[in-house]
């Protein structure tokens, strides 16, 4: 089993072979961000390799054209942006960026004010 250290939230997570990088957020109870779900549609799940780029899987063919395609200006030809929908990973070196992972349950702040109240 591959980790992956997502950055900023500083969250680890544990990556089976047979899964990407946001199905295994997903299955951890994190919200990875998307809006198409692995169909390589939306681009919402891009990610950034930040170190560790040996452990990432080559990207296959599908992704790279989505990328290419769909993805802005300089982002579309850089070898270090990937689709967290499709990346797999091995080992445990790589970190990635993607801002707005988050735990699915989210903290709220009003109920701790609440709950220390009571007590």
């Amino acid at each position: 089993m591959a980790r992956v250290r997502i950055l900023p939230a500083g969250i680890d997570l544990e990556v089976e072979p047979y899964e990407s990088v946001a199905e295994a957020a997903w299955r951890q109870g994190y919200v990875w961000p998307t809006q198409c779900w692995g169909q390589l549609d939306c681009m919402s799940c891009f990610t950034r390799i930040v170190d560790g780029e040996r452990d990432a899987l080559p990207a296959e063919d599908a992704e790279l054209d989505a990328v290419r395609m769909k993805m802005p200006g300089p982002m579309a030809s850089d070898s270090l942006v990937r689709l967290a929908c499709q990346l797999r990973c091995k080992g445990d070196s790589l970190v990635l960026e993607k801002r707005g992972v988050r735990s699915e349950v989210a903290e709220d702040n009003n109920m701790k004010d609440m709950e220390r109240s009571a007590t």
